[in-house]
């Protein structure tokens, strides 16, 4: 077991020295986020920067692989933005469940699930690799809202209160 996998989330996201976008609000007619039971959900969330702009641009066409993988990893800080404002701290959160990533890519582009792993990659070291990786989906997509270059949706399990 890791080191990192014996503190909470909380403290392990301290030790990152990221900080958190401010939580979107919905842009449309859904909930960001809906807990049934022990589960948590949330909706497809885009890459917020600090200052409430998103991250723009289809990936191979005006962002490299490299910039993708950081536009997820901020789709990451976003989602654990949601949680926090909505649920007080991220040691509410047992596990990762599952994870769908979708790329805004050029059609010749292949890579998505290295893409992706700039989300699966935070969630791991937030909550250690037996419980921040769950099952995931990555795939392409011809357009995404407002030409982001990556949305995530996911599905935790909550701890029992």
């Amino acid at each position: 077991m890791n080191t990192i996998e014996l503190l909470s989330p909380e403290i392990s996201f301290e030790s990152l020295g990221l900080s958190l976008p401010p939580a979107p609000l919905p842009l449309g007619v859904y909930k960001p986020y809906l807990i049934d039971g022990k589960y948590l959900y949330l909706s497809g969330h885009g890459p917020v920067r600090d200052d409430k702009s998103l991250i723009i641009g289809r990936i191979g066409k005006d962002l490299d692989i490299e910039e993708g993988k950081l536009a997820a990893q901020q789709v990451g800080l976003t989602m654990l933005s949601t949680i926090k404002t909505h649920l007080g701290s991220l040691d509410r959160v047992k596990r990762v469940i599952k994870i769908l990533g979708m790329v805004n890519c050029v059609s010749e582009f292949e890579r998505h699930p290295y893409v992706i792993n700039g989300c699966s990659e935070l969630f791991a070291q937030v909550w250690g690799t037996e419980n921040g990786i769950g099952v995931r989906s990555a795939v392409g997509m011809g357009t995404l809202p407002d030409n982001i270059p990556v949305e995530i949706e996911a599905l935790f399990e909550l701890h029992e209160d």
